[in-house]
């Protein structure tokens, strides 16, 4: 199959969505030659274009994409070519009200932004459909074309009719009689028993609190049905250009979508991510969790779709980045593995709603800033893309992650709205990111041979597999590290017995599991040398561990808050950030990872990337960062021996 290299060719991609329906065509040939000044040497196209590809059922204006193509062309920049499906024209909307989605209260989602449209729709996939054949058919021998990128942001759901039928068949088809399903969803709860298949209906409104496992299966389908969107557009393209390779971009953990059975279906994985500018070093832990994220659906390099090169509009104070935050959080990417550097968009939309929503060109124009900046990063991509495309993250501790789990445990009727899966996420990737420790992601069936350490900050749903999997992990030699909340239901929601896994319970050496104690907003208990905070749990521990932190104070006096059982631990609350970092570290050190280097100042990463080692300030204050033994500072050519100095913002790329 094409992959990113196929595109990339030895280098990094530079650029972003280009949209030059909104502006005149003169203004196109400007557009190229500052292009060509910044480097660009990649533009996606047409992610918008619907309603100016087809101004009418079944017409078709091709001629300004032609142009367009033969500039970017002669220019020497490549394009990526988007299915315009994510935002259709209001004539399809008008004609067929069948293809709008409806919300859980039965409310339309009518034309006038984007993604209105019901991915359940067989009129909708027919006219995308066709629009995609003769995109494809029209633009796949054209010189331009490098990759396609289908659809944008895939994110909606639908609760209307012909969504409820097509569930119903994705329903019939898992579990074959309404007996089977009866039992899955735990209908006996509440009168809920269903004796005919055209009385489900997707998760709509209800008075009271809804069946958690219905819900956990629409969300199921919701992303089934949306991937059935995605690869019935990448299958046409496909055929015609079996040589290109093809994605669609994932929003930064994003709820709606199972990403790792959607990573499979795709060429090239691609993510848009927009950290908050107002605060640096939270930003640069954001990013750096998504892009590890990425990376390991890719299973290699990945694509860095969209960006803001400034603000966003949709915050409710809408940051600028301050002056160099650019280009290190570019350069943050490429270490943590991206192959492309891309923007939404390159030229700032002066209508519309996304008119404050920053370009590689603002309003400001070429002597702005933000091109300038833009422009700077483009000749360093260009001048080192080579000695870095293609080469490996070094990475020894592993993440699970599981979008099963997830939407399970967002449940109305839980413990603690607390205790929210991507919170306990980003906390734990913290504490391994402050660590300097470099972090994978996989998902809990995934082979764990070879893997030092396996750390899960919270995995509510587990299968029999997964559990099998981490059993046998450890079993194996291998280290795990596992946070509350872990393998307490199965995969229909349904509450393990004991409240825990028995199998894990007598992997942690967890006797009884007496109750869940989570804690409330300001509160902390206490334990040996830290604070827990937002949960705890009253356990009853084996009389064989070989190692405990107990509770101390409260209810909770001299109960065991964190276990440990030969190789694997368990966590029963969640440490303050320090005591996380550090219980980490030494959970780290005693599986034989180590930091990528030792002694880094607050607020400084450290990343390998095959031979090359990245090393990023995201402090506002210069630093000087000790490194073994001689280097090349690559951006600057300078020859590096012991230590490198950063500026603020700065970035360091040293080959031995």
């Amino acid at each position: 199959m094409p992959s990113l290299d196929d595109t990339t060719r030895g280098r990094v991609l530079f650029g972003g969505d280009y949209n030059p329906e909104q502006w005149p065509e003169e203004t196109w040939r400007e557009d190229v030659r500052l292009m060509r000044d910044a480097r660009v040497n990649s533009v996606t196209v047409g992610v918008f274009s619907w309603a100016r590809l087809e101004p009418r059922p079944g017409v078709r204006d091709f001629g300004w994409l032609d142009r367009l193509m033969d500039l970017l062309h002669e220019h020497g920049i490549g394009v990526v070519l988007a299915t315009p499906t994510s935002a259709p024209p209001p004539w399809l909307g008008r004609l067929h009200p069948e293809t709008l989605p409806r919300d859980a209260d039965g409310r339309v989602e009518w034309w006038g932004g984007r993604q209105h449209f019901s991915h359940s729709s067989a009129v909708y996939r027919r006219y995308a459909a066709a629009i995609t054949e003769d995109l494809a058919a029209r633009y796949a021998a054209h010189p331009a074309l490098t990759m396609w990128h289908i659809n944008n942001e895939y994110c909606t759901a639908d609760h209307g009719d012909e969504a409820a039928a097509r569930f119903r068949g994705w329903l019939r088809a898992k579990y074959g009689t309404t007996d089977a399903l009866n039992t899955a969803w735990g209908t006996a709860f509440w009168s809920q028993r269903y004796d005919d298949w055209g009385e489900i209906l997707p998760a709509r409104h209800t008075h009271y609190l809804k069946n958690p496992a219905q819900v956990l299966d629409f969300r199921r389908f919701t992303s089934d049905m949306l991937l059935e969107c995605f690869t019935a557009e990448r299958d046409i393209v496909r055929r015609h250009t079996p040589h290109l390779p093809v994605t669609t971009n994932f929003m930064p953990l994003f709820f709606g979508q199972d990403a790792w059975r959607w990573a499979e279906e795709e060429d090239v994985v691609s993510v848009d991510l927009y950290p908050d500018p107002r605060d640096p070093v939270g930003g640069a832990r954001d990013g750096a969790l998504v892009q590890d994220l990425t990376r390991s659906q890719a299973r290699g390099p990945w694509m860095l779709m969209e960006q803001a090169a400034g603000a966003v509009n949709w915050r409710g104070v809408n940051h600028p980045r301050p002056r160099g935050l650019n280009r290190l959080w570019s350069w943050q990417a490429v270490a943590r593995g991206a192959d492309a550097v891309c923007y939404f968009q390159w030229r700032q939309s002066r209508q519309g709603a996304e008119k404050f929503h920053s370009g590689m060109v603002g309003h400001a124009g070429e002597r702005g800033r933000t091109f300038q900046e833009v422009r700077r990063l483009g000749a360093e991509l260009e001048r080192i893309g080579g000695e870095v495309a293609g080469r490996q993250v070094t990475a020894d501790v592993t993440v699970l992650h599981d979008w099963h789990a997830w939407w399970a445990a967002e449940q109305d009727g839980r413990l603690s709205s607390r205790a929210g899966h991507p919170n306990l996420l980003a906390a734990w990737h913290r504490a391994l990111w402050e660590a300097h420790l470099t972090a994978d992601f996989a998902h809990p069936e995934h082979d764990l041979t070879g893997r030092r350490l396996v750390v899960v900050p919270q995995l509510y749903l587990l299968t029999d597999a997964a559990i099998d999997n981490l059993r046998a992990y450890v079993e194996g030699g291998g280290t795990l590290v596992c946070g509350f909340l872990t393998g307490v239901a199965d995969e229909d929601d349904r509450v393990r017995p004991g409240g825990v896994d028995p199998r894990l319970r007598e992997l942690f050496g967890i006797r009884v599991l007496h109750e869940w104690w989570p804690l409330g907003e300001g509160e902390t208990v206490g334990c040996d040398g830290f604070r827990g905070t937002l949960w705890s749990e009253e356990i009853e521990a084996a009389d064989d561990l070989d190692e405990r932190i107990d509770y101390r104070g409260g209810e909770l006096d001299g109960l065991p808050a964190v276990l440990r059982r030969g190789r694997a631990w368990y966590v029963s609350t969640l440490p303050e950030p320090d005591a996380l970092r550090a219980l980490l570290a030494r959970i780290a050190a005693g599986a034989g990872v180590r930091p990528v280097l030792d002694g880094l100042p607050q607020g400084v990463e450290a990343v390998r990337r095959g031979e090359l080692l990245f090393v990023l300030n995201h402090g506002r204050e210069p630093v000087t960062v000790a490194v073994p033994g001689p280097h090349r500072e690559l951006l600057t050519g300078v020859a590096v021996r012991d230590e490198v100095r950063l500026e603020r913002f700065g970035v360091a790329v040293l080959r031995p």
